[in-house]
């Protein structure tokens, strides 16, 4: 736990005043505690961890359930209306932003996304469902995912369009522009 705390802390730039950084010590306490195998004297810890979970939720509008998959420096830029599934998967170096879901596609039906390594998930973005993202993917602000996603990949708009994904000394600027007008919603 306090090896995972570390990484964190450095994650977050040993910046204390980090939300993202008091959800991810809360949700490594939480971890933690399942470690401890008899059940009498996990049960305090356990309403340790309901208090310290309520409490971050309030604080930092963001709900990430300990029985969620995470990898090594995972990263919430910015707090605020984040859901995160107990059933979500993600692989190394993700990073998400404010107003991000990441959960079940209906109610009562089980599946949350398997989420890759260096996957970027923009404000707002929902990716729901029993889906697979990719290595390296970019999801876009607002975006709403609900097909798998490929490695090297961009997805963009409601619902999400999957484009390849270019390498950034290849990508002129007109192209950024127009690919970052897809994000916008049709009126």
């Amino acid at each position: 736990m306090f090896d995972n705390i570390r990484e964190d802390w450095r994650t977050y730039e040993c910046q204390w005043t980090r939300q993202g950084l008091w959800v991810m010590v809360v949700y490594r306490f939480g971890n933690w505690r399942y470690r401890i195998r008899s059940r009498a004297i996990r049960l305090p810890f356990s309403i340790v961890y309901k208090f310290l979970k309520l409490a971050s939720e309030i604080l930092t509008g963001i709900d990430l359930p300990c029985e969620a998959k995470l990898g090594r420096r995972f990263r919430i830029d910015h707090f605020g209306g984040i859901v995160i599934s107990g059933d979500a998967v993600f692989g190394d170096d993700c990073v998400i932003r404010n107003g991000v879901t990441v959960g079940l596609r209906h109610t009562g039906q089980r599946g949350a996304p398997m989420i890759g390594d260096r996957a970027d998930i923009g404000a707002g973005a929902k990716v729901l469902g029993s889906i697979r993202i990719g290595d390296d993917v970019a999801i876009g602000a607002n975006a709403v995912v609900i097909t798998d996603v490929p490695s090297n990949c961009i997805a963009v708009g409601v619902p999400a369009k999957i484009r390849p994904r270019k390498p950034a000394a290849q990508v002129p600027a007109e192209t950024i522009a127009s690919e970052l007008s897809l994000a916008a919603p049709d009126v």
